[in-house]
């Protein structure tokens, strides 16, 4: 399986980051959850929340409900988006695929930053 996210490098101070991980090699709706993850500067990794391949949908309460995760099936795509952005939020973004009993596969980091 592989994984490419993409999304905007600069978002502005209370608006909302959108970032896209499409799939590859396999179907987002068998086997797998696909989490979002980031690692703010000089912070460790911070799982952010995860979709599953049933739909069901998992968070970090520390987000606050700001975190939004979703996915359509037909682009075999999975999106994270988060609303009123803090320059704390600033940081490396990635998508994650699980799976029970194999290692999981990482995407490529995505670097956003919050700043007017």
């Amino acid at each position: 399986v592989q994984l490419q996210e993409s999304g905007p490098g600069l978002v502005q101070p209370s608006q909302t980051l959108s970032l896209t991980c499409t799939v590859s090699g396999a179907s987002i709706t068998t086997d797998y959850y696909w989490s979002w993850i980031r690692q703010p500067p000089g912070k460790g990794l911070e799982w952010m929340g995860a979709i599953g391949y049933l739909g069901s949908v998992y968070y970090n309460p520390s987000l606050k409900r700001r975190a939004s995760i979703s996915r359509d099936n037909a682009k075999n795509t999975v999106y994270l988006q988060m609303n009123s952005l803090k320059p704390e939020d600033t940081g490396v973004y990635v998508c994650r695929a699980d799976r029970k009993y194999y290692a999981s596969t990482w995407g490529q980091w995505t670097q956003v930053t919050v700043s007017s």
